[in-house]
């Protein structure tokens, strides 16, 4: 039995010299015969389940241009865990897609490069994850429209989305632009993150997101301190209290 090892790409140099080895076809570090005791801590955890608790894995099929508030920008899941944990959840999005594009079919073992992507639900100020994808690196860049355009390959973002959902050039121009309207619209607001569907797989949050977590729980706890006392909203005229907000971190709620 192969003995798999989760290293994060930063300790990769690190792992290497301490015995680590890449299989190229897995695609993933794993420890020599006899060499585990000095990468124990790269030892690899159980794969994730195929299905996240709550997962919605109908919810947001197809390509399309999926574009993330820019008030969200930078809070997602790649970005609140730690190296060694994302790697987990996309080892385990690319195994149950059968190391295939969910959009358009390509499939790794044909050179296609694979990536995971998020589907989010926008609902009463919050940001849901309802589900982890995979799609191609192609898909995934016509799916941020956004991003393409700054990198200076739109067009070549649009062809591909022409191309996998038949749009025409009339179609295809005006679900883009739908699209911006909508991500002009949420970009207004600022989202509360809700990730919950990745409570209790044993995954590890940043520093920055344990910190974040932390602090909208003891936000929370204070409201409701104040409302074991007595009533939570003065009267007085003053808004004082009603602002709080857990939008302006992670709602992790991990174990």
């Amino acid at each position: 039995m192969t003995d798999w090892l989760d290293v994060p790409f930063s300790e990769k140099d690190e792992a290497k010299a301490a015995g680590a080895r890449w299989d190229v076809s897995e695609r993933r570090w794993y420890a020599p015969p006899g060499r585990l005791a000095r990468l124990e801590r790269w030892k690899s955890l159980p794969d994730l389940p195929d299905l996240l608790p709550g997962e919605d894995r109908m919810f947001g099929s197809g390509l399309f241009v999926d574009l993330i508030p820019e008030t969200s920008w930078y809070q997602n899941t790649r970005t609140i865990l730690r190296e060694e944990s994302w790697e987990r959840v996309r080892r385990m999005v690319y195994r149950r897609a059968g190391f295939q594009c969910e959009a358009c079919h390509v499939q790794r073992a044909d050179g296609a490069r694979l990536e995971a992507h998020e589907r989010w639900s926008y609902k009463g100020g919050t940001q849901e994850l309802r589900r982890l994808i995979c799609l191609c690196s192609d898909c995934h860049t016509s799916t941020h429209f956004g991003l393409a355009n700054i990198r200076g390959v739109a067009e070549q973002a649009r062809q591909h989305l022409m191309t996998v959902t038949g749009m025409s050039d009339g179609q295809a121009d005006a679900h883009i632009e739908a699209a911006f309207d909508v991500w002009r619209l949420r970009s207004r607001l600022n989202w509360r993150v809700d990730v919950s569907i990745l409570k209790g797989m044993g995954l590890r949050l940043t520093p920055e997101a344990a910190d974040a977590r932390d602090a909208a729980a003891e936000a929370a706890e204070a409201v409701f301190r104040r409302a074991a006392s007595g009533p939570v909203w003065a009267s007085s005229g003053s808004d004082e209290g009603s602002s709080i907000s857990l939008s302006d971190g992670y709602w992790s709620p991990f174990d």
